[in-house]
C-alpha cells in the first residue's frame, strides 16, 4: 500500500493545529472529520488529488425528503447555488444527504493552511445555513408545497445561524 501524499498529510497537519479530530482513510487520499454546527452535524470528507494539487472538501448532513417535497428541495438548492461564489449545494438522492462541495487548486504540494481552514469553515457554514431552509421545505405539506415561494424563503434571515464574532463592522 502506498504511503499518503504530502498534500493530504499537510491537510491532516492543519486539522491537528486547529484542534480538529480527523481520521485518514487507509489506502486513499482522504480524511474524514465531523463537526457540530448550529443547526446540524456536518460530516466532512476531504480528498486530495496530488496529480492536480487539488483539494476537495465535502460537507454532508443526512436529510430525508419525501417525494412531494423533492422538486422544491432541488429548486431550493439550485437557487442557493446562484447566491454562492465558492462551492455548490447538492442532494445525494441515493444516500438522502444534503451536500456542500468546495474545491481548490494549489500552487504547491504542501497546501496553504489558511486556505484549507477557509474551505472547511465554508463547507460547515454553508451546509449549516441551508439546513433550516431545507427543513422548512421538508415540513411543508404536500398540498401546500406549490405555494412555497423559495426565492423569498432564502431571503429569510431569522432561521440562519449567527455569524461568529458578533456584529459586522461599519466602515
Amino acid at each position: 500500500m502506498r504511503p499518503h501524499s504530502r498534500q493530504i498529510l499537510s491537510v491532516e497537519e492543519t486539522f491537528g493545529k486547529n484542534g480538529w479530530h480527523t481520521e485518514l482513510v487507509e489506502g486513499r487520499e482522504v480524511l474524514r472529520a465531523g463537526f457540530e454546527a448550529h443547526h446540524t452535524r456536518v460530516d466532512l470528507v476531504v480528498q486530495a488529488f496530488p496529480e492536480l494539487n487539488a483539494l476537495s472538501v465535502v460537507g454532508e448532513s443526512p436529510m430525508f425528503i419525501a417525494e412531494p417535497q423533492m422538486p422544491a428541495l432541488l429548486e431550493l438548492l439550485m437557487r442557493g447555488n446562484k447566491q454562492l461564489t465558492l462551492g455548490s449545494f447538492e442532494y445525494d438522492l441515493d444516500r438522502e444527504m444534503l451536500v456542500f462541495r468546495v474545491t481548490n487548486l494549489f500552487e504547491r504540494e504542501k497546501y496553504d493552511a489558511d486556505i484549507v481552514v477557509s474551505m472547511v469553515h465554508c463547507a460547515i457554514a454553508e451546509l449549516d445555513r441551508i439546513v433550516p431552509y431545507a427543513s422548512i421545505v421538508r415540513g411543508t405539506p404536500a398540498d401546500l408545497i406549490g405555494d412555497l415561494d423559495l426565492e423569498r424563503l432564502l431571503e429569510r434571515e431569522d432561521v440562519i445561524p449567527p455569524v461568529p464574532g458578533g456584529e459586522e463592522e461599519e466602515y
